[in-house]
């Protein structure tokens, strides 16, 4: 199966108060180092993007979102269990970042890159060869339409 194919996926949360159902392509994933994604994930956070529209919430009733320190940026958590599941810029780029790790089944997605090392916490080292950003990764790591 091509890398750009239309798949679907499904994911959630620990409790299962949020539900989702994405149809379309995503993006591998990146590792986002930076405080604000350490502090809401406990550690870094690793995620896929896909298109808003591709993204279809299939139980939404603990879904709360948190306006970030980041203009417009929101991020999406259960309620309930403190689920981290969502970061949306709504910058008009039409896409939702997801938490690889609530998806049900990754597929074949895989990690490409590393954004923030420059706010990397000192307790581990990022030492898998992989890209590593000071900041943003500026599209350098989109690997197809969907990031």
């Amino acid at each position: 199966m091509s890398r750009d194919a239309v798949r679907i996926f499904t994911g959630g949360c620990l409790c299962g108060g949020v539900r989702y159902r994405i149809e379309g392509v995503c993006r591998d994933i990146i590792n986002c180092h930076c405080e604000n994604c350490r502090r809401t994930h406990g550690h870094i956070a690793a995620y896929t993007s896909v298109d808003r529209a591709a993204l279809e919430l299939l139980e939404a009733q603990t879904l709360r979102w948190y306006h970030d320190h980041s203009p417009d940026t929101y991020r999406g958590f259960c309620s309930r269990c403190g689920a981290s599941l969502f970061w949306d810029a709504r910058d008009g780029r039409g896409k939702m970042a997801v938490a690889a790790g609530s998806l049900d089944d990754s597929g074949d997605l895989k990690t490409i890159g590393h954004v923030f090392v420059g706010e990397a916490a000192k307790y581990y080292a990022i030492d898998d060869g992989l890209p590593c950003f000071e900041q943003g990764n500026a599209g350098a790591l989109e690997t197809d339409d969907s990031g």
